[in-house]
C-alpha cells in the first residue's frame, strides 16, 4: 500500500475517535471511563502510526526529517504516553483534543516530506540522538498543552464551576500531578539528548557543539526546565508560577528545532545545512 494511503488511514483513523470522544466526553458534563472497546480502538491508529514513525527514524536509507515528521513523532509519543496513563488516572477528557493533534499531525510527513540530509545523519548514532529528541520534544509538548488546558481550568474556576469541555478534564489536581511527570521525564530525556548531541558532534566535528540557534534554545529550554524542577522541589512552585514556566521552556524548545525546520523548508525552500 502506498505510504501516503497509510498516512491518510492513520489520520482519517485519529479523526473518527477524536469526533467519538467529543462526542460522549466534551458535549456532556461527565466522562465516563474508557471501555475497553475503546482502549482497544485507540491502539488501531497508534499501531499504523507507529510503523510510519518507524520508517521516518529508522527504515529509510536516506534519512528524511522536518518539521512534518517531528510534529508527527511528537503527537505520536503523546497518543501512547495518555494511553499509558489512562489506566492509572481519570484521563478521559484529554484523548479529545490528544488524537485530534494526532490526526493533524499524523499525515504531515506525506505532506512536507522535507529535504533530503547529509550523509552523517544517515549514522545509527545520530537516529538515536534524533530519537531521543523526538521523546522530548513530545514529553514537552504533552506539558504544554497541559498548561494551557490548565490556564484555562484556573480562570473559570474563579466565582463559578466548570461548565462545558472543560467541566469534562481531570481535577487541576491530577493534571498537575501528571504535569510534573511528563515535565520530569522531558528533561531526563532532554538531557540525554544534549549529551549526546555534545558527543556526536566532537565525533564528526572534533568540538563540543555547533553554537548556532538550535543550541542556544535548546539549552535555554533545558535551563528554564531545570530551575522549574528546582523550583517545584525546593519551594513548592505550583498553579500559575509553574504554568508560567513551563510553557516559557516550550517556546524555547520549539523555536531550536521544529519552528526553524518550518522556516527553511515551507518559507525558503532549503534543506538541513
Amino acid at each position: 500500500m502506498p505510504a501516503i494511503l497509510l498516512y491518510a488511514a492513520a489520520s482519517l483513523l485519529y479523526a473518527a475517535l477524536a469526533f467519538h470522544f467529543w462526542r460522549t466526553r466534551w458535549r456532556g458534563v461527565s466522562a465516563p471511563r474508557l471501555a475497553a472497546f475503546e482502549r482497544a480502538a485507540v491502539l488501531a491508529p497508534f499501531a499504523l502510526h507507529t510503523w510510519l514513525v518507524y520508517e521516518i527514524l529508522f527504515a529509510q536509507g536516506a534519512l528524511r526529517f522536518g518539521f512534518g515528521q517531528a510534529l508527527s513523532v511528537m503527537l505520536w509519543l503523546a497518543v501512547l504516553i495518555y494511553w499509558v496513563e489512562s489506566l492509572f488516572m481519570e484521563l478521559e477528557g484529554m484523548q479529545a483534543p490528544i488524537l485530534a493533534l494526532a490526526a493533524v499531525c499524523a499525515p504531515l510527513p506525506a505532506l512536507f516530506p522535507g529535504f533530503a540530509s547529509p550523509a552523517y545523519t544517515h549514522s545509527t548514532e545520530f537516529r538515536l540522538h534524533l530519537a531521543l529528541a523526538m521523546i522530548a520534544y513530545g514529553m514537552f509538548t504533552i506539558a504544554a498543552l497541559h498548561a494551557l488546558l490548565m490556564t484555562l481550568m484556573e480562570r473559570r474556576l474563579h466565582g463559578r464551576a466548570l461548565a462545558g469541555p472543560l467541566a469534562a478534564l481531570p481535577p487541576l489536581l491530577t493534571m498537575e500531578q501528571l504535569l510534573f511527570r511528563v515535565i520530569l521525564a522531558g528533561f531526563v530525556f532532554l538531557t540525554l539528548t544534549l549529551v549526546t548531541g555534545i558527543v556526536f558532534s566532537e565525533t564528526l566535528f572534533g568540538r563540543a557543539m555547533k553554537f548556532d540557534h538550535k543550541t542556544v534554545f535548546a539549552v535555554a529550554s533545558w535551563v528554564i526546565f531545570a530551575a522549574l524542577l528546582a523550583g517545584r522541589y525546593f519551594y513548592g512552585w505550583r498553579g500559575r508560577t509553574a504554568l508560567r514556566w513551563t510553557l516559557a521552556g516550550f517556546v524555547a524548545l520549539l523555536l531550536a528545532y521544529v519552528g526553524s525546520r518550518f522556516v527553511l523548508e515551507v518559507i525558503l525552500r532549503r534543506g538541513l545545512a
